[in-house]
């Protein structure tokens, strides 16, 4: 088998899972993936594209997923078979803080002189204590960390210099920490690919596709994302990814975008040899209503019959949906109002009123929107056990109303705020502003 240079691993939230007996509870029910958190991040595919056309060879194992879907499968063989340059773990979500420490640990127990890298947001902000782990050599910081990871396998590999190397955590000489500046923080996304034929290249080159596949049920819901941007406009409450937390943990003043022409070139090649729903991430009217325009015009140019997901995290008007059903044959539309209560809703960070809501939803479905799904979320600020109850009624009016012949156009999920208040968010911060009650801040 082929010797990747890098090889970028995904951890279960918890690694010893399958012998530990847990009730997890609803955590994940409104995601893809199971409690393990299998589903990898996209940058995964960045990283990988990136560091590949600059004559790195990159491998991806989803250990979760062969742990979640093989429980024999053996993860101390597996990396006691690997001899990259560097071992890769994201930590991007904050779930997987014990399965990121520990699949760590089993690197440094069989190979302990190979780099183990760590990235991801809850990485990011938590680098000076994960530096501390002996099992991490490196964190690499920030939102976008394809060329600062190209250049310190570059030092890797030269045993050059590492002060030179953009958003970096590390220790030197094995024990004072550096901190180096936050400087590589890319103004757009335009260098970058979203090609999924990468991943289904490399799956073939390592025969291994359970290792690339993103979640477990993949075959039966094929859903893939197309990532316009990184960073936030909008600053909710408990969001990690808010512009708040970009702001103090990536250095990001404004959401770097991609060039809408890109955009839709990304969705037109999935469309060409994978037939399910695209999921476009975050609203595209965060970059204002030229881009809007410039990226519905050249997906209508495209003509994708696939099944196009739009994240709105506002109402829309009738001209916004309009110009959606004419550009977009096959669409759906998510709305996260969070509570039916406006008051809870806008302390939350989202000041717009349930008229509004509905007339998206009437006049989306009006337009031709073949679903419309809702999220609404237990444990907001303002909000009472009465209220959560409310709300749940609110969305069996909205099941009665836009029910046709036993099938719903409208679909309301309600979960709680689980497993944890994002690192970085307002909440995270200043919790009792809030009414929340953190037992514990530390990452371990």
């Amino acid at each position: 088998m082929p010797k990747a240079d890098l090889i970028l691993l995904h951890p279960p939230s918890v690694y010893d899972f399958r012998k530990r007996a847990s009730l997890y509870g609803p955590i994940s029910d409104v995601v893809p993936s199971t409690p393990i958190f299998e589903m990898y991040p996209l940058g995964f595919m960045t990283i990988a594209d990136y560091l590949k056309r600059s004559g790195y060879t990159v491998r991806i194992i989803n250990v979760a997923l062969k742990m979640l879907k093989n429980s024999r499968f053996d993860v101390k063989r597996l990396i006691k078979s690997l001899n990259p340059l560097a071992f890769g773990i994201d930590l991007h979500w904050l779930p997987h803080a014990q399965g990121s420490l520990e699949l760590a640990k089993i690197i440094k127990k069989y190979h302990p002189q190979t780099p183990v890298i760590f990235g991801g947001l809850s990485a990011s902000y938590y680098h000076q204590e994960l530096i501390l782990y002996p099992q991490v050599d490196y964190v690499i910081r920030g939102d976008s960390t394809e060329e600062p990871l190209r250049q310190l396998l570059e030092m890797i590999r030269q045993k050059g210099l590492l002060k030179d190397v953009p958003n970096l955590t590390w220790r030197e000489n094995g024990s004072r920490i550096r901190v180096n500046e936050l400087s590589y923080v890319p103004l757009d996304l335009d260098d970058l690919s979203f090609d999924y034929r990468s991943l289904m290249s490399s799956s073939a080159r390592y025969n291994d596709l359970t290792g690339h596949l993103p979640f477990r049920d993949w075959f039966n819901y094929p859903i893939v994302a197309v990532m316009p941007w990184r960073g936030c406009r909008h600053n909710c409450l408990t969001c990690g990814g808010a512009a708040h937390a970009y702001k103090n943990i990536c250095g990001r003043n404004s959401p770097a975008n991609r060039n809408p022409r890109l955009v839709a070139q990304d969705i037109s090649l999935i469309s060409h040899y994978l037939k399910g729903p695209i999921f476009i991430l975050g609203d595209i009217r965060q970059a204002g209503n030229d881009y809007v325009e410039k990226l519905l015009s050249e997906i209508k140019n495209k003509r994708i019959d696939n099944h196009i997901a739009l994240e709105l995290f506002w109402p829309g008007s009738k001209n916004f949906l309009e110009t959606i059903a004419g550009s977009i044959s096959n669409f759906n539309i998510e709305i996260s109002p969070e509570s039916h209560d406006e008051e809870v809703r806008k302390a939350f960070g989202r000041a717009y009123d349930n008229q509004s809501l509905e007339r998206t939803i009437e006049d989306a479905l009006e337009l031709g929107c073949k679903r419309v799904d809702l999220f609404f979320m237990i444990g907001l600020p303002r909000q009472t056990p009465q209220s959560v109850q409310e709300t749940i009624k609110y969305c069996g009016i909205l099941l009665k109303e836009y029910t046709e012949n036993g099938s719903a156009r409208v679909h309301p999920y309600i979960s709680p705020l689980a497993p944890f208040l994002d690192p970085g968010s307002r909440a995270f911060e200043n919790p009792q502003k809030y009414g929340y009650k953190l037992f514990y801040k530390t990452l371990e």
